[in-house]
């Protein structure tokens, strides 16, 4: 008898090894998965611009990457005593205004040839709501807590999110004729506007994406992108509470890697899953601060460490790259 109802997903389909490159954009469930891709040691680039949910934002910052668009100073607006974009997240924000134009310019850059080299690029939605900024018309990605009266705030139709999205998949072509992309709806609710408009909101974008993949899979043979049920799998298979962090509203640390489990399934080959578990155990042991004052307990495990990563090298060149970078 079955207690669930489990989400099924094509199984080692091998479009993702796990020497490939990948970026992750949109919401913080990007940041979940590429935490776990992160620990991995897989070549990733995670949100270049910080978190972002909705559509048109994703888009405008694929359309930057691709023609390494910098940001200008007179793009810049002062709030709280630091310095901000409407096209990044605080997490680059600094009191320096010549600081946070080069934090966020040296991010373009890496992440522009990080996307013209990479395999995979997956994109996760997380709402249909977006706020423009009346006085521009401007779609922001983040409000960065400037008052609500300078933005209006309407649900994008699912009209307005295919075009935006085909859109994206056509300059992603011509510029990476290789990549291949996984949309995702982020399974984490939008409540503030209340859960039926969260539920619309989802509904909005499952229905785009859709429509995206009839549209830019039109050749069986050469498949340029695919659907990943995150959403499907947090709402059905995991109804339970007991699945969710605190807030009641985040995935758990235990669901995050049960989803990242199923990713792996539907999207590596057996050598890439075995690699991604050898990495995770060695990083593991990388973060591990062993809990002695002894010099000689220390210089062993040190030693004994950089031997496990000779070995693994060894086994896995092209993480020679990842590693230097890391450590």
């Amino acid at each position: 008898m079955e207690f669930r109802t489990t989400i099924k997903t094509a199984e080692n389909r091998g479009l993702l090894h796990h020497s490939d490159a990948v970026m992750l954009l949109g919401s913080c469930f990007s940041d979940n998965i590429g935490a776990k891709m992160q620990g991995a040691m897989m070549r990733v680039d995670v949100n270049p611009f910080g978190t972002i949910y909705n559509p048109m934002s994703i888009a405008a910052s694929v359309s930057r990457l691709i023609a390494a668009e910098p940001v200008a100073g007179m793009d810049l607006f002062e709030q709280n005593g630091v310095w901000n974009s409407y096209a990044f997240h605080s997490r680059y924000s600094l009191a320096s205004k010549e600081a946070t134009l080069e934090r966020m310019n040296r991010r373009i850059a890496e992440a522009h040839e990080h996307l013209r080299h990479c395999q995979v690029l997956t994109v996760t939605l997380g709402t249909a709501m977006v706020y423009r900024l009346l006085s521009t018309g401007e779609v922001v990605s983040n409000c960065h807590k400037v008052p609500q009266y300078q933005f209006s705030r309407e649900m994008a139709t699912v009209h307005e999110v295919t075009a935006t999205l085909t859109d994206m998949m056509e300059r992603l072509e011509a510029f990476n004729p290789s990549l291949y992309v996984i949309f995702t709806v982020s399974p984490i609710r939008h409540i503030a506007d209340g859960l039926e408009v969260n539920s619309l909101s989802k509904a909005v974008l499952r229905v785009a994406v859709a429509e995206v993949l009839k549209q830019v899979n039109t050749d069986p043979r050469h498949r340029r992108a695919d659907y990943f049920p995150a959403y499907e799998i947090m709402m059905d298979d995991l109804r339970d509470y007991r699945f969710y962090a605190p807030d009641m509203i985040h995935p758990s640390e235990v669901t995050v890697e049960y989803i990242w489990q199923q990713f792996q399934a539907a999207y590596l080959d057996d050598r890439s899953a075995q690699a991604v578990a050898r990495c995770e155990r060695v990083n593991k042991r990388l973060q591990h601060r062993p809990m002695t004052a002894s010099a000689d307990q220390l210089e062993r495990f040190n030693a004994d460490t950089q031997h496990v990563l000779r070995n693994l090298v060894k086994e896995y060149p092209y993480l020679e790259e990842v590693l230097n970078d890391k450590y």
